[in-house]
């Protein structure tokens, strides 16, 4: 598949647990950076405090104009209220969530709700995108 097709570049939903796991976010954006990356990395994290409803809304508008949903799973992403409801709002979207393996060297159990879950690594994330 072609990462132009439609003469646009694919856009990625990031999602993680804000609490405990900012540090992969940002690094998968840093990765995201490198010359010849074929598609756009979408650093839509809330930077002020939403109400719930209005959280979920506009979530799910961001969620939709992306081809794709990354969840960088941590230790604790598993039980983390918000990606769990970013999962579901995937799924209820037609758009197809996939879970990396955050931290190599430590326990990082899969949240319920992916259509896949891997170890992170550029290969994987460069496969998921083109396959979505």
């Amino acid at each position: 598949m072609n990462y132009y097709s439609n003469n646009r570049r694919k856009k990625v939903f990031i999602s993680f647990d804000f609490d405990n796991d900012k540090f992969l976010r940002d690094s998968l954006i840093g990765q995201a950076k490198h010359n010849g990356t074929p598609f756009d990395m979408e650093d839509w994290s809330v930077k002020e405090p939403w109400d719930q409803h209005e959280w979920k809304e506009k979530c799910l508008t961001k969620i939709k104009r992306c081809d794709l949903v990354l969840v960088m799973v941590g230790t604790k992403t598993s039980t983390c209220h918000g990606v769990k409801a970013e999962i579901q709002m995937a799924k209820d979207a037609g758009v197809p969530a996939y879970g990396l393996q955050g931290y190599s060297d430590k326990n990082c159990p899969r949240p319920d709700g992916l259509k896949g879950y891997y170890k992170w690594s550029w290969y994987n994330v460069k496969s998921l995108v083109d396959n979505c």
